[in-house]
């Protein structure tokens, strides 16, 4: 099973989020975690490097909701560490 790590800054993102957003990440999570030992991504997570922030890939988990993170190093070995960096809509790129 992977680990995760999440920035205060994706806290403070995640705790503006309705129910109804909340719910479409956990979702999505269910599937990003299903697809990370892999390293393929199925199309509909839309997940992809960040131009201009080198290591930094998004996650699509809605029409206009989006996650961004880092891998981290391993805690758990031969287990990929996820490092959540900021969630919500389009404008969440500004600072990655």
């Amino acid at each position: 099973m992977p680990t995760y790590a999440r920035t205060r800054q994706f806290d403070r993102d995640y705790e503006t989020l309705s129910p109804e957003e909340r719910t479409a990440f956990q979702r999505s999570i269910a599937k990003f975690i299903a697809d990370l030992g892999s390293g393929t991504f199925r199309p509909g997570l839309r997940v992809k490097g960040i131009q201009g922030a080198p290591g930094v890939f998004e996650m699509t988990w809605a029409d206009d909701g989006r996650a961004t993170w880092q891998y981290g190093d391993p805690i758990l070995e031969g287990q990929p560490h996820i490092i959540w960096r900021r969630i919500g809509g389009h404008a969440i790129f500004g600072n990655p």
